[in-house]
């Protein structure tokens, strides 16, 4: 089956095995393919495969080391899938709100999840 052509973040990671990849990637330090088919257990070729499509789509910088190829995650290409995604942000938390709300009106704080005292309870990073 031939390589579809991924031109932009938003096709290239439609397939869930590519966003596996670019988990491992997501660390920052270069990956050899033989590193990245240990650490998402599929076959060389098919992880050759998807490093192909990321990079086609600029997701992936490769550098050649010897004989190695050295794939790095290229993270500021996916800023246009966070910020398109944000827009949707305030659906989930909305729902979570109204969740939370109702739990507590019907008398079920039990089995809602209070934070630890290190944690922050509003959404807010520790500082």
């Amino acid at each position: 089956m031939p390589r579809m052509a991924a031109t932009d973040a938003f096709t290239a990671i439609a397939e869930p095995h590519r966003r596996v990849i670019i988990g491992v990637l997501a660390d920052g330090a270069p990956h050899a393919v033989g590193d990245v088919v240990r650490r998402v257990r599929l076959r060389q070729p098919a992880v050759s495969k998807h490093l192909g499509v990321l990079r086609d789509a600029g997701l992936v910088s490769v550098q050649r080391q010897g004989r190695r190829r050295l794939y790095r995650l290229n993270a500021e290409r996916l800023k246009a899938v966070h910020d398109w995604t944000s827009t949707f942000a305030r659906l989930w938390t909305h729902q979570l709100e109204r969740i939370k709300k109702r739990a507590e009106r019907e008398g079920l704080e039990p089995f809602v999840r209070q934070p630890a005292k290190d944690e922050p309870d509003n959404g807010e990073e520790k500082r």
